[in-house]
């Protein structure tokens, strides 16, 4: 943990150290004690290993412990009181909340760590949000999921939808609003999974939405279906600033607070954090997908460098073909991924130089690639048609069962001495 003292902006200056840090391979939480008056952390899920520990695990590890935790999902348990109740506030002044701008293309200030709790049906999905006036924000549920879903049924009822903004919670709650399930289906459990425990609960004074008791601050409203707000561009995962907005005007009724609260943010933009914390629930859930139907299948990464569109996949492949298969079930089952490269189980797919250097030595472009055309693509993606479609392809780097090239390798006993007489040094 970094905790920096000094005076910061909260324009653009939280990302900027952040970004310094990460070109310099480190990826401390950051703590910042004044940013505009305001104590913020941010940087929490920019490591790995620290999203291991959360899970009580390694690195290797990862996706069999979330998966293990969440398959022990329980319901949350509602508490009377709780810190967030801590500050009630029923006159809303939204020009109070501290809110930090993470890129010089951005519109406005956003609120990036901002999980929208909705009770018809229970789910929990993140969207990016800014202050439209003192008692409104603008959303955008550009991911057309299942908060989009009961916003539709809202819009056929002709009633708004109530729901509840929570911004800075525990990091295992921050987890479980990544996971994807389906309709209906709660993440507050999958919190409770991974906490081992229930998720301790409170119900919002109007419309008694059950968020976390210790959350930092939650805003309890109404998503109009109806109203049509200005919202973007905002930096997003592909590193690109993004104008695509669904538009959405959430009216706030209530403010509630801790005394004592800070503001927990997620960086922007392509940051390690923003794919961290999206990317290991559902790479979680692809690579257990994965290994139950192709028990040759060793390992699974999606990059930092492929922003959620690229995937590696490791295998111990037996038959020709087999790689193919495996990449055809990746590119059908996970809508974000374009581009699936399979290589041998030797190879360190957390290491984009050993999986480029299998694309090297065992890709021939004539017969080692696949391509599909015309398929959904992912919102954000700046590179879909207007249509919203996207082609994606596999690129089969295993060395396949002719293989007979023999790898360079230095003895075990040398290598040995090597670390031997390095320790010395």
């Amino acid at each position: 943990m970094l905790v920096v003292k000094d005076a910061v902006s909260a324009d653009q200056q939280v990302t900027a150290l952040a970004a310094t840090l990460a070109a310099q391979g480190r990826y401390p939480l950051l703590v910042f004690e004044n940013v505009a008056g305001t104590r913020v952390a941010t940087n929490l899920f920019s490591s790995r290993p620290r999203i291991a520990r959360l899970l009580g695990t390694t690195p290797e590890n990862i996706h069999r412990s979330y998966q293990q935790k969440a398959r022990r999902a329980m319901n949350p348990k509602v508490l009377r009181r709780g810190p967030v109740l801590d500050v009630v506030e029923k006159r809303v002044d939204l020009s109070k909340l501290p809110l930090l701008r993470h890129f010089e293309t951005d519109k406005a200030p956003y609120i990036t760590n901002g999980v929208i709790v909705c009770e018809e049906p229970g789910n929990l999905s993140y969207h990016r949000a800014m202050r439209h006036s003192k008692t409104e924000l603008a959303t955008s549920l550009h991911s057309r999921g299942h908060l989009w879903r009961a916003l539709e049924i809202a819009r056929e009822k002709k009633r708004r939808l109530p729901v509840a903004m929570v911004i800075g919670a525990h990091p295992l709650f921050m987890m479980a609003a990544s996971a994807r399930l389906g309709f209906g289906e709660d993440e507050r459990r999958i919190a409770g999974g991974l906490f081992g425990s229930p998720l301790q609960v409170i119900k919002t004074p109007k419309h008694g939405i059950r968020v976390p008791a210790a959350a930092e601050f939650v805003l309890e409203g109404t998503l109009d279906p109806q109203a049509k707000v200005e919202e973007g561009p905002f930096g997003e995962f592909t590193g690109y600033s993004s104008n695509r907005t669904t538009n959405t005007l959430f009216r706030v009724d209530t403010v509630m607070r801790r005394k004592d609260a800070m503001l927990v943010d997620v960086l922007g933009g392509n940051s390690p954090e923003h794919l961290n914390l999206s990317r290991v629930p559902r790479e979680s859930e692809m690579a257990e997908k994965l290994m139950a139907r192709f028990p040759s299948v060793t390992r699974l990464h999606y990059p930092n460098s492929g922003v959620h569109f690229h995937a590696y996949v490791a295998l111990r492949a037996r038959r020709e073909g087999e790689a193919r298969q495996v990449m055809l079930a990746l590119l059908g089952w996970d809508p974000y991924v374009k581009t699936v490269i399979a290589v041998d189980e030797d190879i360190d797919v957390t290491d984009d130089s050993q999986v480029m250097w299998a694309l090297a030595t065992h890709f021939q472009p004539h017969k080692d690639v696949l391509i599909i055309d015309g398929l959904p693509g992912n919102a954000l993606d700046p590179s879909a048609s207007a249509a919203g479609t996207t082609s994606r392809m596999g690129l089969d780097a295993t060395r396949g069962p002719n293989f007979d090239a023999v790898r360079a390798k230095v003895s075990e006993a040398a290598l040995a001495r090597a670390e031997k007489i390095l320790k010395k040094k």
